[in-house]
């Protein structure tokens, strides 16, 4: 498991190979959508969650030093961030921005500086 925001906390539960697809995403303030896909990235592990209708199902990427827990029974993962940090998060577009470096350090630094 790794460290800092691309790394999966080693309190978080997520055990390497599981797959979340599928996982309803919880923020501290309720749910945000369900993982569309993930990584496990050394340096670079990140959740792509689709957010569905509330924010015009957008799609965005948290990365892994986010999640606080993975809850297999209820197969939800839940996320240290508001609904509004999520709504107010760079655009992702699948397959163009997920490796583009200015993607990965504007997504860096806005999770690294986030005022809650």
């Amino acid at each position: 498991m790794g460290t800092g925001i691309w790394g999966y906390a080693e309190s978080s539960g997520h055990v390497p190979g599981d797959t979340l697809i599928g996982y309803a995403v919880e923020a501290t303030d309720g749910g945000i959508g369900k993982v569309d896909r993930h990584t496990e990235d050394v340096d670079r592990s990140y959740l792509v969650v689709d957010t569905g209708p509330w924010i015009l199902g957008r799609k965005v990427v948290l990365p892994a030093g986010l999640v606080s827990r993975v809850d297999r029974e209820n197969e939800t993962v839940h996320v240290d961030c508001t609904k509004d940090h999520v709504r107010e998060s760079p655009d992702f577009e699948s397959g163009q921005n997920e490796h583009d470096l200015s993607f990965v350090r504007l997504t860096e630094q806005y999770y690294s500086n986030r005022h809650m």
